[in-house]
């Protein structure tokens, strides 16, 4: 974890944005797989660990913002539970690292809160995102469990994704810890691409790696010829010498920091013709997004200079025709491009994102489009200095989506449909990075992941049995 000094700021300055009230934070629990013996890896939630730092369960967290104080609630490790798991922190000691100024048992909270219910005091919560909080909430609120979400605070909502927006320098070192080791996976993957191996092995490689850096997946791999399928989790395909391989994938730092990054390698080695256009196209869209993310900046402009950018190249290979303007005002390019440009990134991959995408990817004046593709873009509003964001073009055939349109005769002016038809197959391509948006403009996170075709090409397949 940080030093205390850091959490306590960050809890004042909560605490300075909030009414006169209590804010009650409360932490994850154990999730059993199929007992209770036998949970999931355990994972803490990620704004009870941006205000204490602790990473264990069964914790909660209440700040009286009107005097400052702060109470950990928890209970010491009884001896059965040593015997099993060894020696752990008593709750004071957890309290003390993360300069927490007093300390409950766990069976307290319930009427601390509803104490202070009493007393007419608010009592600030988040929307809880598991059923074991909404169960929790109900108890100590009072309240019905189905409904608890109706009870969530936009006040401390709102303040704590202007909080944890922008990153200070400590958690860029941290992101920049995850992207290290994410470099190390994909540039394993891209060795590992070549023909006979399978989607399984490159996975597994990959995961691996996560842990073996210290942290653990960001969240579950895309590793797949099948790029088209934009989160395909199922890793059952042989690579052909004619596939691309897409693998999204990024670690976390050992505090939870999570790195996003997608590479795309052919499988032969070499770009065909057609790969390279597509691949270029996608390139160039990239960097002129990443280029373009500059403070004061509307992210769903960069996001449209990105698909114009991309458009511009569809019209030259001949996918698309007319004026690149007028298709992407149109919303014609979303035919390969059905997605947004990217998301925040730090504790989460979707940062904040049970908070409300909306609070964390949008504002009062710049508010979520109804046009499929733009629809779907996390994050519109003006970045700033501090922000991190992933930059993730990409350009898919959907054989699916494209028989959809091509049936309503959606976009004939702009889309050649019997081109596309002849692409049918080919997959997806997506490449991404993590931004740092700085008052001197964008910093690419971590160090450099191969990306040029030069690059990709000159890894492909080098080191086919992972060794």
């Amino acid at each position: 974890m940080f030093s205390a000094p850091t959490y306590v700021a960050r809890r004042r300055e909560l605490a300075d944005a909030l009414p006169s009230g209590l804010v009650l934070l409360l932490g994850n629990e154990e999730s059993p797989m199929n007992y209770d013996g036998n949970p999931y890896p355990f994972r803490q939630d990620s704004t009870f660990l941006y205000y204490t730092g602790l990473d264990q369960p069964g914790l909660a967290l209440v700040i009286d913002t009107g005097t400052g104080e702060t109470t950990l609630y928890g209970d010491d490790a009884g001896l059965d539970e040593v015997v099993w798991t060894g020696p752990k922190p008593s709750i004071g000691d957890r309290a003390e690292v993360s300069g927490i100024g007093s300390t409950s048992a766990r069976s307290d909270l319930r009427n601390d809160i509803q104490s202070a219910l009493q007393r007419d005091r608010d009592v600030h919560i988040l929307p809880p995102y598991r059923d074991a909080h909404r169960l929790r909430l109900a108890s100590l609120l009072g309240i019905s469990a189905h409904r608890s979400g109706d009870f969530a605070s936009e006040r401390l909502v709102r303040a704590v994704v202007a909080q944890r927006s922008i990153k200070s320098s400590e958690e860029i070192r941290q992101l920049e810890e995850a992207v290290k080791v994410t470099k190390t996976m994909h540039e394993t993957a891209m060795r590992m691409a070549a023909p006979g191996q399978t989607e399984q092995e490159i996975a597994a490689r990959v995961a691996g790696l996560a842990r073996t850096g210290g942290g653990e997946l960001s969240f579950p791999v895309t590793c797949s010829v099948r790029g088209e399928v934009l989160h395909n989790h199922h890793y059952t395909n042989p690579l052909l010498a004619e596939d691309l391989l897409l693998v999204d994938t990024g670690a976390t730092s050992s505090m939870h920091y999570a790195a996003d990054v997608t590479r795309v390698t052919p499988v032969s080695g070499t770009f065909s013709d057609r790969q390279r256009a597509v691949y270029a196209a996608v390139l160039d869209a990239q960097e002129s997004a990443i280029e373009a993310c500059t403070p004061g900046t509307p992210f769903r402009d960069i996001h449209l200079l990105a698909s114009r950018v991309l458009t511009k190249h569809l019209i030259d290979i001949g996918l698309m025709r007319g004026e690149a303007d007028d298709a992407v005002a149109a919303g014609a390019h979303a035919l390969f491009f059905p997605h947004g440009l990217g998301h925040m990134l730090g504790l989460d991959v979707h940062d904040m994102e049970n908070l409300g995408e909306d609070y964390v990817g949008y504002d009062d004046e710049v508010q979520r489009s109804d046009q499929f593709g733009l629809s779907a873009l996390r994050l519109g509003r003006t970045i700033e200095p501090g922000f991190v964001v992933t930059v993730e073009p990409g350009c898919y055939f959907i054989p699916q989506l494209i028989a959809r349109w091509r049936e309503e005769e959606k976009h004939t002016r702009f889309i050649n449909y019997d081109v596309v038809d002849d692409f049918v197959g080919f997959g997806g391509i997506r490449i991404e990075d993590d931004v740092h948006v700085t008052s001197d403009g964008p910093d690419v996170i971590g160090p450099s992941i191969p990306k040029s075709i030069d690059e990709v090409e000159a890894l492909a397949g080098t080191d086919a049995d992972g060794a």
